[in-house]
Order: structure tokens, then sequence, then C-alpha cells
């Protein structure tokens, strides 16, 4: 049962200590006198929970937690065909949003943040000006605030770039229009205001409502989070992603630097990036040291406590957002498995948030997150059901099927399924990480690795060979292992939105939307019937007529062993509702048809062979048709073949000749990427070429309600751009052309 509730009504008098609107506009001055309000914890718990509350609102529970948090190379969403008709999340999605400053979306996202943060702010200032400033509980609530107004920054910063900067609470009758103020200078601020209040406050098994109010676990693992941020990459004004030091004095400039005390109990400012990447290592290290734990050994159970509304502290999740049924949690509607028409009480989802196809390829068939993580199943009228192909994974983490709650049949938002924002593997391959840059792969480095792939492998029959080996193998030099953490990472937080904002500190977003769409190009054309041949032996050989296309992506022979098709069956099908009925013979690599069958799986669904297309055309006499209907005439043994849609005249023809004769067509098939890869980057990598270059266009736009209230803000620079591009322009593979048509 939970304990702590963000959205109640119990604050909302409290909420008057400062009235803002658009852009922390004051409208009147304070109704409650603070004094007064944070004179004893009570109260002023009430105020907190009004920072809280605010991540019980659309801008949090299904926008900035988990919808906008794509396109990456592991979560994605397809966006619709061409430019929606108004701004819409799929520009997002994307990568296109930066003609979206009208969207609606996008300004209440802006003051959602400005609004908690203020909130914060006033907690802040009351609780340092309280008689009880002193007081054990006082500190703790001080020290939320510190965290949720360095959460919020964290997002600002990384959805906008670089923000305005507020450090103390909206009053009224002050000038709130602040300009953008340096992301690197906001993240040194926010690390200084967390070093101060970290160790007052108390870790999740003694603070009151656990993991569901931000503590002491949370804020050290957040210090260690937040450093990598600013040791990392961000796009600056210029459109370019730069480090700090490579464009701002931060030998000199004391907004960029953060005291702190370290493991050996020295005082240290850090200043530089390698700086910030020591100070990483030192607050994970700590947490580490100072509440050891081991990891849930049952990787699925983590979320299947959130599914059955289960808090459990001091054990894998630092910090999860408390939702209620009532008011906010989308867990289970916008994001998890599939439901729909469940006449048992399951609700609806409306999902917008899934994974590429080749993020599920990408895992070990023995890692026991991939199919925790990617769900190739959904629910339809209470039954199990296979995914429709490769291009539908959704997230598997989280099914309101499976919540102890009863929802409604008619029901959607709102499931109060809380939503994990930091775990304890996430501090272990932090500090892997920080150590890595620091010193290369170490013994501690290659530890921290380790604790987290032998969960994930704990019951693979090649245990060594993909832990032990595996380690060993990427520990040869530190390239090799911080290559390893960024797969890791993946693997083990997918379905949880961290990647996109770790792929831009690391500047890799560009890199690794490249490499995506490379792999379901190479991978689609490996799973095209037309281009291949397969022997009597189950070898594969291609078709000379497919030469010049296999000769332009010769990384198509590594794919070749990548499943085109899934076979699968379903045990008491129509009425199974469980995952374990679904049983795939061929979850990952190719096998034939025959060899499905011989083994009594007769479904199927695309995979390989659902992320390319083809477009058939037929020229005659010089002209290019887009159909041709052919009939016959036994009696008179004739074949007439219609032509229509030709790019010149005549525009239709018929052709008529015996059926023994060829008609002189000439059939032409265009291969090209499916329309989900087309869309999927089209911001980044549109325009024919499936490759971007340059920084990936990421941030979002001010809106234009806020730019309109404001004299010192605007879009200018940051690489947006002042026309639309990314039109529907696909990646043509080659074409096959067949004269002998009849």
């Amino acid at each position: 049962m939970k304990y702590f509730k963000y959205i109640s009504l119990a604050f909302a008098g409290m909420l008057g200590l400062s009235s803002c609107s658009d852009f922390l506009d004051v409208d009147s001055p304070s109704q409650q006198d603070p004094d007064f309000v944070f004179s004893n914890t009570n109260d002023a718990t009430q105020v907190l929970n009004g920072a809280y509350a605010l991540f019980g609102e659309d801008p949090f529970t299904s926008r900035m937690s988990c919808v906008w948090m794509q396109n990456t190379d592991v979560e994605a969403y397809g966006p619709s065909a061409g430019r929606p008709n108004t701004a819409h999340r799929s520009d997002i999605w994307a990568l296109q949003a930066s003609e979206d400053a009208s969207f609606a979306d996008i300004y209440r996202a802006w003051n959602n943040n400005l609004l908690a943060i203020d909130r914060a702010n006033q907690v802040i200032e009351g609780a340092n000006a309280s008689a009880l400033a002193e007081d054990s509980e006082m500190k703790q609530i001080k020290g939320e605030a510190v965290c949720l107004k360095a959460t919020r920054y964290l997002m600002l910063c990384n959805f906008w770039g670089d923000v305005p900067y507020f450090d103390v609470t909206a009053k009224f009758g002050e000038e709130l229009d602040k300009p953008r103020t340096d992301k690197f200078i906001i993240y040194s601020k926010m690390l200084q205001e967390l070093v101060d209040v970290e160790n007052s406050m108390k870790f999740s098994d003694v603070n009151t409502g656990g993991i569901e109010r931000m503590n002491r676990d949370y804020a050290l693992g957040l210090i260690a989070k937040i450093a990598l941020f600013r040791a990392g990459y961000a796009k600056t004004v210029d459109g370019q992603m730069k480090r700090a030091d490579e464009y701002l004095d931060v030998t000199s400039n004391e907004e960029l630097a953060v005291t702190y005390t370290d493991l050996s109990g020295n005082t240290v400012t850090a200043r530089t990036y390698k700086d910030y990447y020591q100070m990483a290592k030192n607050y994970a290290q700590k947490l580490v040291n100072m509440k050891p734990r081991q990891l849930r050994a049952d990787y699925a159970s983590i979320f299947m406590d959130e599914n059955e509304y289960r808090v459990v502290n001091n054990d894998e999740i630092l910090y999860e957002v408390a939702f209620t049924e009532s008011r906010g949690g989308d867990v289970g509607w916008c994001i998890g498995v599939t439901n729909t028409n469940s006449k048992k009480g399951n609700g609806t989802t409306t999902n917008q948030v899934g994974f590429t196809p080749t993020y599920y390829m990408s895992f070990s068939e023995n890692d026991v997150r991939r199919d925790v993580t990617c769900a190739w199943w959904s629910h339809d009228n209470d039954t199990i059901a296979m995914a429709s192909n490769v291009n539908s994974l959704n997230v598997g983490k989280w099914d309101r099927a499976l919540a102890t709650k009863e929802l409604g049949a008619e029901s959607s938002k709102g499931t109060g399924i809380n939503w994990p924002l930091m775990r304890y593997s996430d501090v272990l391959l932090m500090l892997a990480e920080a150590e890595n840059e620091l010193n290369g792969p170490t013994a501690l480095a290659k530890e921290m690795l380790t604790k987290v792939r032998a969960r994930a492998f704990a019951n693979s029959p090649e245990y060594s060979k993909d832990v032990t080996e595996y380690v060993e193998n990427v520990s040869t030099d530190q390239a090799k292992f911080f290559n390893a953490i960024v797969d890791e990472r993946a693997w083990e937080f997918g379905g949880e939105c961290l990647r996109r904002f770790d792929l831009i500190r690391w500047n890799l977003y560009g890199q690794k939307l490249n490499e995506c769409v490379k792999a379901m190009h190479d991978w689609g054309i490996a799973s095209t019937s037309d281009f291949w041949d397969v022997m009597e032996d189950g070898t594969i050989s291609m078709k000379p007529e497919a030469e010049n296309i296999i000769a332009q992506n010769p990384d198509v022979q590594k794919y070749m062993n990548w499943a085109d098709v899934v076979y699968y069956k379903i045990e008491n099908s129509g009425t199974a509702n469980e995952k374990a009925a679904i049983k795939r013979l061929n979850p990952k690599y190719r096998i034939t048809e025959e060899e499905a069958l011989e083994n009594g799986y007769k479904l199927n669904k695309k995979w390989g062979s659902n992320l390319v297309s083809n477009v058939t055309t037929f020229e005659y006499n010089g002209v290019i048709y887009t159909k041709c209907e052919k009939t016959t005439n036994n009696a008179e043994g004739t074949a007439k073949y219609v032509l229509s849609g030709g790019n010149a005249e005549p525009k239709t023809t018929t052709v008529e000749v015996a059926v023994t004769e060829l008609p002189g067509i000439t059939r032409i098939r265009t291969y090209r990427e499916s329309d989900a890869v087309m869309r999927m980057f089209r911001g980044y990598t549109g325009g024919g070429t499936g490759q971007g270059t340059g920084a990936v266009p990421y941030l979002l736009p001010i809106g234009t309600t806020t730019l309109t209230s404001s004299s010192v803000l605007n879009n200018d620079g940051y690489g947006f751009s002042s026309t639309y591009t990314g039109d529907d322009v696909p990646v043509v593979f080659g074409t096959i052309s067949n004269p002998e048509y009849k």
C-alpha cells in the first residue's frame, strides 16, 4: 500500500505562497505566511507535496517521462506520413520539433517544469528561514525540494538546452523575465545545492514515504548522474555539440565550479570535465559503500512490483514517482504491453512508446532482459496475441492486464502504476563509466559491469561466456569498455527512457541513429526473398538479378542468419491470456518454413522482411505505368494487358497478344526501405540518404505564448531550422527488371 500520495487537495491552500501564471508572472502577493507554514513539518510537507504534485499532470505523466524520450536506437515510435496538420508529438519522435513553438504541449511542459522549480524554491527558502531549520525532518524536506529542483532542471536542460535559471522563489512585483542561462552553469549550481544537503537527508529505509519520496539514496545517485551530464556534451547556441571546457572558462568562472568532500575527507573543487567524472565516481561509490545491496535476483520482479502496487525500500529502485489512479499515472496506458477490447476490467492502452527492431535483435538469446523488456505479445479481447510484426514491439515491463487493482473495462489513463526514475543498477553502471573514463577498465569498473551482467545471465547455459569472458574481452582498452557500457545501459534500461539523455551527453546520438538505420537496411535486404534462393540443404544463395543491390550493401552478409519471419504457436488459443502461452520456434535466427512445419509451427509474423518494401511499375514503349491488369481468353488463346497510370501519353493503353507470346512489357520492382524505417528519424536521417550529419536536432523550441510574454527569450540559434525539413523520401536500394514479364 502506498504511503505517500502526490495528488491531494490537502495542500491546495498552501500553494498560495506565490501565485504564478505563464512564465512565472506573479499575480498576487503571498496568501499564506511562510513563517507560519514552516513553523511545523506537517504544513511544510504539504507545500513540498505541491512540487511533487506536478509529476501527476500530463506534461510529465505521458510527455516528458516517456513519450518525448524518443526516437533513439532503443525507444522509438513511428511518426505518421508526412507532416502532421498541426503540431504533434510525432514531430518530436521524428526529430522535427524545431517549428513546433505553437504546440500547446510544449508550452505546458515548459510551465510545468518552471512551476515545479518555483514550488521547490518556496520550500527551500521556507526551510532555511524556519525556526526548525536544524530539525532532521525539516532538513529532509529541504533536501527533497533540492532534489526535485535538480531533477526538473535536468529535464529542462535536455529538452530545451539553455534555459532561465531561478535560484529564489518568484515574488510579487519582481522582474521574472529572465534570459537563458548556460546549461553547464545550471548543472554546476544544482550539483552544489545537492552536495550541500545530501548528508542531511534520510535513506529510503528510514525516510517517511520510502522510495516514493526523494531520499538520500536517490540524492547520491542524482549527484553522480548530473556530474556526468556536467562532464558530457550538449548542444550550444551555435548548434554544435560541445563540452563546457570547449567554450566556457571553466578554470576561473566560479559559477562552473562545485566544491565537495571526497571519500577520503578532502575538500575538492570540480572545474574540468575530468573533475566532474571524478565527482560522479565519488558519489556513486559513496552510495555503494554506505548502502551496499545486491541487485534483485529476478529482473522481471522489479517491474512486477509496480504492476502490483508493491513498494520495496532499500532495494533495486532508489526513487519512483508515486501516482494515483484518480489523477496522473499513465504507465500501462501510453507505455507498456498493448491491451485492447478488455471485458474483464483491464481497460485499454494507447501505446506511444515502442522499440527499434534492431534493439530487440541486439540482445543475446541468453539475456533474460530481452523478453521482459520487449513485448512481442499483446492482449486483445482478453486473450494473448503475437505482435503483428517487428515494428510493433512495445514495452513489456508494465502491463495493465497484470495490475492487481481492477482498473475498469472502460479505463485508460490514470493507472496508478509508479514510474521509476532511478535504479541501483544505474548507479553501478555510472560508477563503471566514470572509473573507466578516469583510469581505464580497472578491477572496480569490471566489478560493477559484472554485477549487472551477472543478473541478466544468471540462468544462462553459457554463463562464463556471457559474463566472465565477455567482461574480460571488453576490458582490453578504455574505448572498448566504454562501448560496452553504452551497450549495457541500452539492455538494462530499455523502456525506462534513459537513452535519449545518455546519447546527448555522450555525443553519440547521431552515430547511433545512423548505425540503427544502416542495420535495419541490411537486415531487411538480407530478409527479402526476391534476392535469395534457399537451397535444399538450407543454405542461401544470392539470385543473379540481385547482384547490384547486394554489391552496394556488402554488410548484408552479417545479417543473413537473422530471422526474416518468426514462427510461433499459441497454446489454448482463444482462451489463454498469458505470455507463456505463446511458443516461438525462432525468436532471433532464421529457419526454413519446412523446418517450422516439421516442428508443428504453422503461424508466422514478418520480422526482418518487414523492413523493406517494393513498388512495382511496368514499362511499355518508354512509358512507365503504375498498374497492369491481365485477362486471358482461353477460347481464343489470347492475353490482354491493360496498362494505366502512365507518366506520359498514352496514360492508358492495351496490349493484346497470343498467350504464348511475350507482351513486350517490362516489370520493374523498386526496392526501398519500409515506411516505418523511413519515418523513424526523418528529421535527421531523412532526405533519401538514410544517414544524418552533424548534431541531431533534439531540442524543443520555447513556446510561442512564452515568447510573446518575454522581451529576452527567443529561439535563435541552437540548430533550429527556419524551414521544415525531412519529408518522406525513402532510401532506394535498387531495382530488378523482368523484360520477359507475361
